[in-house]
C-alpha cells in the first residue's frame, strides 16, 4: 500500500473513530505526539490516546498531502488538515485545522506510521 492510501485509510478510519484501524497503520513501535500532551510511547499508550480523543471529540476532517519524500525504508509527509470537530461535552461544532508532520518506517515491505505529530493551525478561543 502506498503512503498516500495508508494517510487515506487513516483519515477514514479517524472520522469513524475505528481505533483498530488506526492502530493497524502504525508500526510496531509507534509514538503519537499530539499537543498540549506528553508523547505517547508504545502502541498501549497510542491505543490510550486515540480512545481518549474520541471520547471527547468527533472529527470530520480532510487531509491534504502536501510533500512525501522516501529514503530507502524510511519516509516523511508533511500534511495539513482541515474541517469540523464536535466537542461532546458542550455538543457545538467548531472549525479545525491542523498541520502534520508523520514519519513513515517500511515494515515487512509495508508503510506503516512510525512517528506523528500535529499541531494546530486554527487555536480556539
Amino acid at each position: 500500500m502506498s503512503i498516500q492510501a495508508v494517510l487515506q485509510r487513516y483519515e477514514t478510519a479517524l472520522n469513524n473513530n475505528d481505533i483498530d484501524t488506526i492502530l493497524d497503520l502504525y508500526g510496531r513501535d509507534p509514538v503519537f505526539m499530539p499537543q498540549h500532551a506528553p508523547a505517547l510511547v508504545g502502541r498501549t499508550a497510542v491505543r490510550a490516546g486515540y480512545e481518549q480523543v474520541f471520547a471527547t471529540i468527533k472529527l470530520n476532517v480532510r487531509f491534504d498531502i502536501h510533500e512525501v519524500e522516501e529514503a530507502g525504508d524510511w519516509a516523511w509527509v508533511r500534511t495539513s488538515s482541515a474541517g469540523r470537530t464536535r466537542i461532546l461535552a458542550a455538543g457545538i461544532e467548531v472549525e479545525e485545522g491542523n498541520n502534520e508532520l508523520f514519519v513513515f518506517q517500511r515494515e515487512s515491505g509495508a508503510w506503516k506510521i512510525h512517528r506523528y505529530l500535529f499541531a494546530t493551525s486554527q487555536p480556539r478561543a
